[in-house]
């Protein structure tokens, strides 16, 4: 079994994983796991000029850990890294990184999903959907994905 080791958080700037892939690295693991969400343009009828996220940074930090370290528990992850980026992110930007890894890989790929979805359920970040005619769409959790198994 392994200490997991866990990192959070919620930045300002470009969301680079590069940086972060040491943070999941560890000489028992056989898998590295990522999961990379970025604004895309089109959704249904809506054309998107970027999304703009606020947080409560304090509470979004706390319940990312509390996720982070559920998962480490539920999946057996030696290593979780959960990074959401605040404020405008244009279309092909990520405003979101989660990565993980741990002894094989169905232990990885089933986490990033479930971490993903209780995220977005869980943690108070607030999305606005910025058009390209100007127009500003507070985006609610459950317009945008479905609940989380547990």
């Amino acid at each position: 079994m392994f200490e997991p080791k866990i990192t959070v958080e919620l930045v300002d700037l470009e969301i680079n994983r590069e940086i972060y892939e040491r943070e999941i690295a560890h000489d028992d693991v056989g898998a590295h796991a990522w999961f990379l969400g970025v604004t895309r343009r089109v959704t249904g009828d809506q054309v998107t000029k970027a999304l703009h996220y606020e947080a409560h940074r304090e509470m979004a930090i706390q319940q990312m850990l509390k996720i982070a370290e559920e998962a480490a528990r539920k999946f057996s992850l030696a290593a979780v890294v959960l990074v959401h980026r605040l404020g405008t992110v244009p279309v092909g930007e990520a405003s979101v990184l989660v990565g993980c890894s741990s002894a094989h890989r169905p232990e990885s790929f089933s986490a990033l999903p479930w971490i993903m979805e209780v995220l977005k359920r869980d943690v108070p970040v607030w999305k606005q959907d910025l058009d390209v005619n100007g127009a500003a769409n507070w985006i609610h959790p459950a317009e945008s994905n479905h609940a989380a198994e547990s």
